[in-house]
């Protein structure tokens, strides 16, 4: 579910679960292990990609209306025990966002040190509130910090997905390539910060992730209990139902 590759300390791990790269409990448990595993065995910089073409399509919603609250508060915990993992990250974490990256993608690659997206017909945003869903504060905070606090306010309450080119005029992703030269594109960015004096640039990136580590310690168990009250309302889960049954089953 989680390929794992190396090359001159960058190491790559791409997310594959076809047929959208959906986010279940394996998945991010398996993810959030390779992310704590990197620093220890070698890697200097990490690279989050999905296989196919797109990123992720973000949070398994058939097995999200699966559970009951108690389940659901679980798989919410893994999903941001997840994210704050990644917010935690002691090395640079580039994403190289290969399609579609809505709801749960985006989240992972606001997580994420820099933002490379690939030129073409895929998608990113937050459009929970079109499905029913509510985002939550460490979300909006994550947004917030990309985009400022007007814009992220705009995306958050009309749920929209933009195109590479309206995202990046956004801030929402830092860069954008051609589908063939994403990862190398990506790369290029790590290997300028693998380039830096490691300590002064370790101290400044703590420094500047501050604010996002601060936003998930907040995620607490009233958080989660707050999203699991909006999460099982009826009109969430009419609205999930809907969207699941547009799509396919996954494997």
């Amino acid at each position: 579910m989680i390929h794992v590759t190396d090359r001159d300390g960058i190491r790559t791990l791409t997310i594959d679960r076809p047929p959208v790269n959906a986010l279940n409990h394996e998945v991010l448990v398996a993810l959030s292990d390779a992310l704590q595993a990197a620093p220890g065995e070698g890697a200097r910089g990490l690279m989050l990609s999905g296989a196919g073409m797109l990123f992720t399509a973000g949070l398994d919603v058939r097995h999200v209306l699966s559970l009951d609250a108690v389940g659901l508060r679980a798989f919410l915990g893994t999903f941001f025990g997840c994210l704050q993992v990644l917010v935690r990250s002691p090395i640079p974490v580039v994403a190289a966002l290969n399609g579609a990256s809505p709801a749960g993608g985006a989240v992972l690659a606001l997580c994420c040190d820099w933002r490379v997206m690939a030129r073409g017909a895929g998608r990113i945003g937050l459009n929970e509130v079109q499905v029913g869903l509510f985002p939550g504060a460490f979300i909006a905070t994550l947004l917030s910090r990309c985009v400022g606090e007007r814009k992220a306010g705009h995306l958050l309450l009309s749920g929209a997905l933009l195109s590479p080119a309206d995202a990046f005029a956004c801030g929402l992703v830092d860069e954008l390539a051609d589908p063939e030269s994403l990862h190398a594109t990506a790369c290029t960015w790590l290997e300028g910060c693998l380039a830096a004096p490691p300590q002064a640039f370790a101290m400044t990136r703590r420094l500047l992730r501050k604010d996002m580590i601060k936003a998930a310690e907040a995620m607490d168990g009233a958080a989660l209990d707050a999203l699991v009250e909006a999460w099982m309302a009826p009109e969430a889960r009419a609205m999930l139902q809907a969207v699941t049954a547009k799509r396919k089953p996954a494997p």
